[in-house]
């Protein structure tokens, strides 16, 4: 099948209105991990390639890259592939495969260079590790035997340091094979990590939800401080499809190079610099909402869609994969950092405490690397979001929150531990329901009214049945069946979660797009399945 087929197809199939993306926003099982390959035959040894095909974006276009992928379909994942349907690592994707390894073990990494022969050389830099590499040719930046030439294969080697979130990508022409796709990820997994007793793990065991953290029992770094309950790995990178598309004419028209076939003959202006695709893990919005390993993007298979409970710690491993730093925006709250490259950040005075800074915006540097925590929990917004109703005959409305030393409902096994019990039986609306003594801030609007917007679900409360809970037993608004919310559906609240730069939340200058996903902090009678 041709390019030119495929991206018809592709058009044809997927220029669906941006509308039909606001119904299914809050019914789709579309969530995110942190998935990637701990290394086959044995741990820690990965056996890569570098090779060209294409990836997709919303508006139809499909973009030629090159990327690294497994050099076979066998793959040794985490999660592992019983927890994650439709896991594969391809030849080819972008970003590469994830590479999971615990601190203190020998890495081997094997790369074939198959990209077209007028690519020339390539490679791949270990920032933060001290490699050895074999058996390439000399390279600028990474030595006397660290490119592979075409058709060939070199072998990189080091020791797994600090633990941590970092990058890896092409230190061959990185001006052009970076932007084309040669980049990933390498996470570092604490070798003697402290036993973290995390209560919302007991909440989420209770519900019957599985365990997705790469770390067995839950600690990021060899520190006690740097427990947490759930993980996503964040990639930012753009993309100007100009240099894809001279990249993709000269390889077409060179598929030879007699003067040097090792450098290569590729003679592609990287400047001036015009992106026009920003993508979160290889893909923009709204296909970074679609499911991991999702078979309509063979070379893109991680997305980034992240989910939580109230008072869960949300670690976000955040890599600049690009040429422009992105300042993204985590709405709901700042983000704790821990660490930049493997660096966990403590207090001068005291070791025992950690000292990153909280950001409003997780700027990324290229290159740079940063681990941070995330949460949410209601607290102080005046009204009960789970909908209770003490004049309710439903028994859920009626739910105790008995608060702990902070504040905070006790009742583990409850759909509403971790409630701030200050704000139980509050209403949301002016108009107080029950017997509460006073309403809350605001006035809900008509769900039935369209200008209101697709995207608005109909009830500020978590739960499908939180807005009958908070009306009564039989509900008035919204009525029963709103788009966004049927009965028995995922009901959570929805956090959007962005670039700060306004052009990098569009796909090739049409909003919505680019750099933008949602967190949605979901109720506990929601069972988050990270497998996909």
């Amino acid at each position: 099948m041709s390019a030119m087929t495929t991206k018809k197809e592709i058009s044809m199939t997927r220029l669906l209105p941006i509308l039909m993306v606001a119904l299914t926003l809050f019914t789709t099982a579309a969530h995110a991990a942190a998935p990637g390959i701990t290394g086959t035959p044995a741990p820690g040894v990965f056996n890569l390639t570098a090779q060209a095909n294409y990836i997709s974006q919303p508006d139809g276009e499909m973009i030629y890259s090159w990327g690294y992928g497994c050099q076979t379909t066998s793959a040794t994942f985490n999660p592992p592939a019983s927890k994650m349907p439709g896991a594969t690592c391809s030849s080819m994707q972008v970003p590469g495969p994830t590479l999971i390894v615990t601190e203190g073990q020998s890495v081997t990494v094997n790369l074939t260079n198959s990209l077209p022969l007028a690519a020339g050389n390539t490679s791949i830099l270990f920032p933060g590790f001290t490699v050895t590499a074999t058996g390439g040719v000399a390279g600028l930046l990474t030595g006397p035997a660290g490119d592979a030439a075409p058709g060939n294969t070199v072998k990189y080697t080091f020791t797994a340091g600090t633990p941590g979130t970092r990058s890896y990508y092409s230190g061959t022409q990185s001006d052009l094979q970076v932007e084309m796709g040669l980049y990933g990820a390498i996470i570092v997994l604490p070798a003697t990590p402290p036993t973290c007793t995390n209560v919302n793990l007991q909440a989420e065991a209770a519900n019957g939800e599985a365990d997705y953290r790469l770390t067995a029992n839950g600690a990021a770094f060899d520190h006690p401080a740097s427990c947490y309950d759930r993980e996503y790995l964040f990639q930012f990178s753009e993309m100007d499809p100009r240099i894809h598309t001279q990249a993709e004419q000269q390889a077409a028209a060179k598929p030879t190079c007699p003067a040097s076939p090792n450098a290569g003959c590729m003679d592609v202006a990287t400047e001036p610099y015009h992106p026009a695709y920003f993508m979160i893990n290889g893909r923009s919005m709204p296909d970074d909402m679609d499911t991991n390993y999702a078979t309509q993007y063979p070379h893109q298979p991680y997305n980034g869609n992240p989910h939580m409970h109230p008072g869960e710690l949300v670690l976000l491993r955040i890599i600049g994969q690009g040429r422009w730093q992105h300042p993204f925006h985590e709405h709901g709250n700042h983000v704790r950092i821990l660490a930049r490259d493997g660096n966990l950040i403590l207090s001068a005075t005291d070791t025992s405490k950690l000292a990153g800074p909280l950001l409003f915006t997780t700027t990324t540097t290229p290159g740079v690397a940063m681990d941070g925590i995330f949460y949410w929990t209601g607290k102080g917004l005046n009204w009960d979001i789970y909908g209770h109703n003490p004049a309710s005959t439903d028994p859920l409305a009626k739910l105790p929150c008995d608060p702990d030393a902070n504040g905070y409902n006790i009742h583990v096994a409850a759909l509403n531990y971790y409630e701030w019990c200050a704000d139980h039986n509050k209403a949301l609306e002016k108009a107080p329901f029950g017997d509460v003594s006073s309403g809350g801030p605001v006035t809900l609007p008509d769900a039935n009214i369209l200008t209101n917007g697709a995207w608005f679900g109909g009830s500020a409360y978590l739960g499908p049945n939180a807005t009958v809970r908070a009306t009564g037993p039989t509900g008035t608004t919204p009525p029963s069946g709103t788009i966004a919310n049927p009965p028995g559906s995922e009901a959570g609240l929805a956090f959007m979660w962005h670039s700060h730069n306004e052009r990098e939340i569009t796909t090739n200058n049409i909003f919505p797009g680019g750099m933008m996903m949602m967190m949605l902090v979901d109720s506990r009678e929601f069972q988050i399945n990270e497998s996909n």
